[in-house]
């Protein structure tokens, strides 16, 4: 996925791991994963994490078929930690940047929001071939799917409702002081650059014309300005609630997930994600995106103006700006999914729902111009 902007160049250094493979072999590794050399990493690793034997044998399993970033489980004896890195096949300038999400998850420790701890960033491309990160390995449940939320009751569901909104709230109010992100990226023009970024992004990465996508840029381009002035805050870019680990036994979020978007901007973008991956039993455009489908269709949840009106209890959120950044939400998302579909046709995407996605685009053009038309929220159930 695209970033939005880096910060300048005086920002000072990144802690990062990189440079030629030093120490011991291993004594032996497991079978290699797609994207991953277990022999390099294993030797790249020895010594440079926590609690890692340099001559112990290594393994790792994908943990996510990334329809962003690819995610692995690595492991030794007793041992366990993430790796991420950059997806394989088709990928759109400035995506999938690897220095940005350590650089958040870096600055983030200092704050009130729940991440995993990052342990190293390695940009020697010798190791696997790409950037990667690896950060800590944190126990909890993940509600990806509706079988996921099968056996929730609704106590449980509001509650889990509840906490996904305070806690992005609790993200659109960290204080940035001391944290190294205070410069991070460029929130003024923020909804116009990001207009810009994406509507170039569909002209590398689509494979058939979507005459709608063109209105809905037009539609934006128009708009945008009008709220360049509104109050910024750190942006995660993809929150919904597959991207939070809970605890097992309660409502508690352990760690917030996929940083790789992060910036500086407005914060009702990311109000606006969270409501169009939101899922209602009625939905019709909305199940052509075949993402986080039925999740939260069980009684508990809540529908999309429930937890609009949660958020807004918090911080409040004007209808004007908010139908401009679900519009935008909307056109970045086809986007993306064009680009996940992009990679179906090349054999490199790693999901199993990827082939699913030939209409996506559409479905998603078409949501974003029922909100341009004056449905707002409503637009994205029809």
């Amino acid at each position: 996925m695209a970033d939005e902007g880096r910060g300048p160049a005086g920002d000072g250094p990144l802690h990062r791991e990189s440079g030629t493979m030093t120490g011991p072999a291993p004594a032996s590794v497991g079978v290699d994963p797609p994207g991953l050399s277990l022999d390099r990493l294993a030797t790249y690793l020895g010594g440079r994490l926590p609690d890692a034997d340099p001559v112990a044998s290594w393994h790792a399993e994908l943990l996510a078929g990334g329809r962003s970033n690819l995610t692995y489980r690595i492991s030794q004896g007793a041992g366990s930690w993430v790796l991420r890195r950059p997806p394989l096949g088709h990928v759109m300038p400035k995506a999938h940047d690897m220095a940005r999400e350590y650089r958040v998850l870096r600055g983030l420790e200092r704050t009130a929001v729940p991440t995993a701890r990052p342990y190293l960033l390695c940009e020697d491309r010798s190791v696997i071939g790409t950037p990667f990160l690896v950060m800590e390995h944190v126990d909890g449940v993940v509600l990806s799917s509706a079988a996921d939320c099968a056996g929730l009751s609704a106590e449980r569901a509001a509650a889990i409702t509840d906490v996904l909104v305070r806690t992005l709230a609790t993200l659109h109010d960290a204080d940035l002081t001391g944290t190294g992100l205070e410069t991070f990226g460029q929130p003024a023009g923020y909804l116009s650059r990001q207009t810009a970024l994406w509507t170039a992004q569909w002209e590398r990465t689509k494979v058939r014309d979507l005459p709608g996508f063109d209105r809905l840029g037009h539609w934006l381009a128009a708009r945008t300005d009008a709220f360049a002035d509104r109050a910024w805050a750190l942006v995660h870019g993809d929150y919904r609630l597959d991207n939070l680990i809970l605890a097992p036994d309660s409502a508690r979020v352990r760690a917030v997930l996929d940083w790789e978007m992060a910036t500086r901007g407005d914060p009702v973008c990311d109000v606006a994600l969270l409501l169009v991956y939101w899922t209602e039993p009625g939905d019709t455009l909305r199940r052509q995106v075949p993402v986080a489908l039925g999740v939260t269709d069980r009684p508990g949840f809540g529908d999309r103006a429930a937890v609009l009106r949660a958020y807004t209890a918090i911080r409040p959120v004007d209808r004007d700006h908010l139908d401009v950044c679900l519009a935008l939400t909307c056109l970045k998302l086809a986007v993306i999914m064009e680009s996940i579909y992009f990679r179906h046709l090349q054999g490199k995407h790693m999901g199993s729902d990827a082939a699913d996605m030939a209409g996506a685009a559409a479905a998603l053009v078409e949501m974003g111009l029922r909100v341009a038309d004056g449905q707002g929220v409503a637009a994205l159930g029809s």
